[in-house]
């Protein structure tokens, strides 16, 4: 097995925030070419991102995004575990999209399981009316009722939107993609959205 400077094995590190051992593997692995190692990493991190979701994230930054001269604006708070990972590029990236993306998509919470019961009744109501009008049999009503109600967490849930720069990705999937890339756990943990005159 050849030899992996410290130099190589760093300069993995600050690309990927992959742990030490694991910037090292992953040369061994690949003898040494740091684009093929960057790659080794990605495909093992997003198997094992999943994995990664009970360790505590504490850690992080809040992100602000202003649009509209003035008149839209977006706090948010991502975490992960350490503080060397909240500063790297990857992650300030991924916290100026989470920004961007609130701006622009409007969702009301991040995960489906803190939207109010009565939010959902409501929209149930809603959708029951509508579609009791079209003379349908109730089972038939009842899956067009889920099937909105389905499509109303796509849409109001942060986490199960089509990310605005990437329709073929939800948040979830951009969310798990850091997580393989930067090999910690991260959680999208609030947000707040401020429009003039709202």
């Amino acid at each position: 097995m050849q030899e992996i400077s410290p130099t190589l094995v760093k300069d993995l590190r600050e690309k990927t925030g992959a742990g030490i051992m694991d910037c090292k593997r992953a040369l061994a692995e690949t003898s040494g070419d740091l684009d093929r190692a960057v790659d080794f990493l990605r495909k093992k991190g997003i198997a094992t991102a999943e994995k990664k979701s009970w360790r505590a994230a504490n850690q992080g930054v809040v992100g602000a995004y202003v649009h509209a001269g003035g008149a839209l604006g977006v706090l948010v708070e991502v975490n992960c575990e350490t503080d060397f990972v909240a500063k790297t590029d990857e992650f300030q990236a991924l916290v100026r999209d989470l920004a961007m993306q609130i701006a622009a998509a409007h969702p009301l919470v991040v995960r489906r399981d803190e939207l109010a019961p009565d939010v959902i009744a409501r929209e149930r109501e809603i959708y029951r009316a509508q579609a009791e009008g079209t003379g349908k049999p109730p089972q038939v009503v009842e899956k067009i009722i889920d099937g909105k109600i389905e499509k109303f967490y796509q849409e109001r849930c942060l986490e199960e939107q089509a990310f605005v720069k990437d329709s073929e990705k939800t948040i979830k999937a951009l969310v798990t993609e850091k997580i393989a890339l930067l090999g910690e756990n991260i959680s999208i943990r609030r947000f707040a959205r401020f429009k003039l005159g709202e």
